[in-house]
């Protein structure tokens, strides 16, 4: 049962998966902290207070946590959950190294900070739960997304090895797996896989051309094929509020059927499939 005197902190709350889990959060009557680069952002309600927070920044989010510990006032911090990241493509032959410390630093590390930020307010509760959003792509790397892929992989590792560390103070971790989701950031896909071929040399292009004519296709079915935000946001309100949390959530049937298949198919099998649908053949 969730009550007023719980609140939760959501990373990446601005827009996409981040504002639906702040509207589901507040629609059920809790208190949430949305932590933005950008406090315009988040839009007005009397149970949503705007924090400031690039998770890159350690300092940020030690300074975070204390402007959320002194506005909790008889609030208890019942949730953290991770959202924010950001996905950097592109082949991995000639991907830029200072592109992959990007995605790292924000998808693994910053993570990471801000869950060191706000365990201390977490303790305070007593049962607290720790959620990451993750991907489906932290079971199966496709081609031309191995930054973000790597990210994820390292994220579930990171948050198995701590649901395991916290498990004695009864502190919950969950990592949220969906598949495409739905939200405006497909909106600028095209242009931002321009971008990424435009920074290529001649030779990535000759050799990795006809994959990217694949992912545009790819990108241009996501932004109404995908499941809704709300759906993920659904499965964050489970994993901080439910009495029996799970571990991990595959959220929509496309997740479950890509686990499932990179699960019992041969990888032989699986890679043809996935190289059918990328490259042609």
């Amino acid at each position: 049962m969730t009550s007023p005197a719980d609140a939760v902190i959501v990373t990446g709350a601005s827009t996409g998966i981040g504002k639906a889990m702040v509207d589901t959060f507040a629609a059920n009557g809790i208190r949430v902290f949305a932590a933005v680069r950008d406090l315009s952002t988040v839009e007005e309600h009397p149970l949503v207070t705007p924090v400031r927070l690039d998770v890159t920044s350690a300092e940020e989010a030690h300074a975070a946590a204390e402007v959320v510990s002194a506005a909790l006032g008889t609030t208890r911090l019942r949730g953290i959950v991770n959202n924010a990241g950001i996905a950097v493509g592109g082949p991995l032959e000639f991907l830029d190294l200072d592109e992959l410390r990007r995605q790292l630093e924000v998808n693994v590390v910053g993570q990471l900070a801000v869950t060191q930020a706000f365990l201390p307010l977490l303790r305070q509760h007593g049962k607290g739960r720790i959620v990451f959003t993750s991907s489906v792509a932290g079971r199966m790397a496709a081609p031309l997304i191995g930054p973000y892929a790597a990210s994820k992989h390292a994220l579930n590792g990171m948050a198995e090895s701590l649901r395991r560390e916290l498990k004695p103070w009864g502190i919950g971790v969950s990592v949220l797996a969906p598949a495409t989701v739905s939200t405006p950031i497909w909106d600028k896909a095209t242009d931002d896989i321009d971008t990424i071929v435009g920074a290529l040399p001649p030779r990535a292009v000759e050799l990795y051309g006809s994959a990217f004519e694949s992912m545009r296709s790819i990108s241009k079915d996501a932004r109404n094929g995908g499941i809704p935000a709300s759906k993920v946001a659904e499965a964050a309100h489970h994993a901080v509020f439910a009495r029996r949390a799970k571990a991990e959530y595959l959220v929509g049937t496309e997740a479950k059927m890509i686990a499932a298949a990179s699960g019992l198919l041969p990888y032989r099998t699986f890679d043809k499939a996935v190289r059918k649908q990328m490259f042609g053949s």
